[in-house]
C-alpha cells in the first residue's frame, strides 16, 4: 500500500498532493526534517549561517545547532 501511495505522489505536484492530503506541506515534520538536512551542504559550500538560516526560514540558533551536531558527529566517527 505505502509504495503505491508513494509512487503515486512523485507523479503529483506538491498542489496536488496538498490538497489531497488537506495540509500544506511546509508544515509537515518531513519538510522541516529536509530543511535541516540541507544546512551542512550550504556551509560546506561556504554559505554564511546569517544566510543559510534566512534562505531556510529558520533562526541563527536552529543552523547554530545543526552546525555543531554535524561537527560532533564527524568528529566522533573519525
Amino acid at each position: 500500500m505505502s509504495y503505491c501511495t508513494i509512487y503515486k505522489f512523485a507523479n503529483l505536484s506538491r498542489e496536488e498532493v496538498e490538497a489531497m492530503l488537506g495540509v500544506k506541506l511546509e508544515e509537515t515534520k518531513v519538510y522541516q526534517e529536509a530543511k535541516l538536512e540541507l544546512i551542512p551542504r550550504f556551509l560546506d559550500y561556504g554559505i554564511s549561517i546569517e544566510e543559510v538560516a534566512q534562505l531556510l526560514n529558520l533562526t541563527i540558533e536552529q543552523v547554530e545547532q545543526v552546525r555543531l551536531a554535524t561537527e560532533q558527529e564527524s568528529s566522533t566517527s573519525t
